[in-house]
């Protein structure tokens, strides 16, 4: 239902797995996955992109008792080894009827909320938080111990708006482009954003500026920006907050 880095484009089959993987699982827009013998994952990026920082950031996060999935880091710096999860994604679960729109919404907001009530690793600036950047109802599991944050490579620290800016914009970003989806949008959108402190608007702007500048994007996917950011707005109008 939304797409960022990890979405398929049914590229990389050919990467090859390399010594001690296996069956490759799916391939996404910067990286591949496959199945390791001791029953866990190998999430190799074919970018170059080195996930020894994303391997630091999701043990961080799991010593404070966020959801995500056990890792560390495989032998190349390319490499990240995980658990083995199994369950639907949200968005999964939304499309098949198993979960209600709103409670989409409440689940994603409650799930940036707290993420930014984990201590940050860095705190450069009063405020700082880590964020996701890319959370939305793709990169979320629910699993049989509750739903688990997924695809943390594009993670910083900053101000937690704009990663509510994000998840926001990029949702409405893939909704627009399923027809099948997009009237479903705005009861996804609404309970998110009331959920959440209002969005300032040059945050909004930022997720839009970082969504145009992201390289994976297609041209489908640009068309669709300018909407997604309009919707986000009418959406936020209607919780009667102030910001966006």
């Amino acid at each position: 239902m939304a797409e960022g880095n990890g979405g398929p484009d049914g590229t990389g089959a050919e990467a090859g797995a390399g010594a001690g993987a296996g069956e490759l699982l799916g391939t996404g827009r910067t990286a591949d996955v496959f199945a390791l013998p001791d029953g866990r994952v190998l999430r190799r990026y074919r970018d170059g992109t080195d996930a020894r920082g994303e391997a630091e950031l999701m043990a961080h996060l799991a010593g404070h008792g966020y959801p995500v999935p056990a890792a560390q880091p495989g032998e190349r710096p390319t490499d990240l080894l995980m658990e083995r999860l199994d369950g639907p994604t949200l968005a999964q679960a939304v499309a098949t009827g198993t979960l209600a729109p709103a409670a989409a919404g409440q689940l994603l907001a409650d799930l940036l909320r707290r993420l930014h009530a984990v201590p940050p690793r860095t705190a450069a600036r009063p405020g700082d938080r880590v964020l996701h950047l890319d959370l939305h109802p793709e990169n979320v599991l629910l699993t049989a111990r509750g739903p688990v944050v997924i695809d943390w490579n594009t993670a910083t620290e900053g101000d937690p708006a704009l990663d509510a800016a994000m998840s926001a914009v990029v949702l409405a970003q893939a909704m627009l482009g399923m027809p099948e989806f997009t009237a479903l949008a705005p009861a996804i959108l609404v309970p998110l954003l009331r959920a959440l402190p209002p969005v300032p608007d040059h945050q909004l702007a930022a997720a839009r500026a970082r969504r145009a500048a992201n390289p994976t994007l297609g041209p489908a996917d640009h068309a669709h920006l300018d909407a997604a950011v309009a919707l986000v707005r009418d959406c936020a109008a209607r919780t009667g907050a102030a910001g966006v």
